[in-house]
């Protein structure tokens, strides 16, 4: 259960979760006379655990924008509830603990990043003693330093992401919320910025953002989930999914010739020679009595048996039920919408 606090007092240190959603929906009415519904988001239940890095990733329309509103209150929700640091949503006490990063950030684009950081930290309160000093050490990690008396209107869309995540916690925040952080990036930046959040979960930032580029989710988070058409599909820990999705095992033998396995073709997907040995792909579902015996008898010796990891985006798509050759929105390049 959520443990919603709704007076003052300090946060349930004991709490399970950061970040806890339970049967959270949001529906709207759609058509000219507002007459229909469409469901958005329906009976959304997860939770984030305290010091993880959260990937939400789901095609275009399936809920994950309508999910980052509803937790920061942009937006209401028809139904469910959520909390968190243990307080419920719109508890004035979460909003100074949490930064957040929009998919499409409008800043006052006349103002410098440093008037724009000094700004924001004044808005969010922090004090005036230590504002220079903590607006001098987010252009520097943001590395915009340099860059700090340039007027926004001149950045870049990478410099714009990179001062936006500096905004996001410029109130030294406990949870940081991050909707399509790598969207338009080049490759540059996209390497800038997962440095950035991994310097930030490094010092115990729980992480929760969503991204249509499932390469740099895959490389970032801990435990993730999947959304489609407003429903949740799959969540749990990344590397137990990528093992358990695992289809196929590779054995690597040595000692042994290609030509003296070829009787193996009708067991194995592939079978390569590498030097002196011979590497074999074999259905997870095959018996491996045969490929070992047959090494053996050849004066070989396996040297290792492992499965083989499917992508991230394999798994997607193995969730959502789309063959990943099929033309798509989505990829490990980047997908459209959210």
């Amino acid at each position: 259960m959520l443990n919603l606090q709704e007076g003052a007092g300090e946060c349930n240190q004991a709490m399970a979760a950061v970040i806890e959603t339970i049967g959270l929906s949001k529906t709207y009415r759609t058509g000219f006379w507002k007459r229909k519904k469409g469901k958005a988001l329906e009976s959304l239940t997860l939770s984030v655990e305290e010091g993880e890095v959260f990937g939400f990733l789901g095609p275009n329309g399936a809920g994950k924008t309508t999910t980052l509103k509803l937790l920061m209150r942009i937006i209401r929700p028809t139904s469910g509830e959520a909390s968190i640091l243990g307080y419920s949503i719109g508890h004035p006490h979460v909003y100074s603990q949490v930064g957040y990063l929009p998919e499409q950030p409008y800043f006052y684009d006349y103002l410098t990043a440093e008037e724009l950081l000094s700004y924001l930290g004044r808005l969010s309160g922090v004090p005036s003693k230590h504002l220079a000093s903590r607006v001098t050490d987010l252009l520097k990690r943001a590395g915009l330093f340099e860059a700090r008396s340039l007027q926004l209107r001149k950045f870049s869309k990478g410099m714009l992401q990179r001062i936006g995540l500096a905004q996001a916690v410029i109130n030294d925040p406990k949870v940081l919320f991050l909707d399509e952080p790598f969207s338009g990036l080049d490759p540059i930046g996209r390497r800038e910025l997962r440095e950035m959040i991994q310097q930030l979960n490094r010092q115990g930032v729980t992480i929760f953002f969503s991204s249509h580029i499932l390469s740099d989710l895959e490389s970032l988070c801990n435990r993730y989930a999947i959304l489609h058409q407003g429903r949740l599909l799959d969540s749990g820990k990344l590397e137990e999914a990528l093992d358990r999705e695992s289809q196929t095992i590779e054995v690597v033998a040595g000692g042994v010739r290609k030509e003296e396995a070829l009787c193996l073709e009708d067991l194995v997907q592939d079978m390569t020679q590498i030097g002196d040995r011979v590497r074999f792909l074999v259905p997870r579902e095959a018996g491996l009595t045969r490929i070992v015996e047959t090494v053996e008898r050849a004066g070989g010796k396996i040297l290792t048996i492992h499965p083989v990891r499917p992508s991230l985006e394999e798994v997607f798509f193995r969730r959502i039920r789309v063959p990943s050759a099929a033309p798509s929105a989505i990829s490990s390049a980047g997908m459209s919408g959210s």
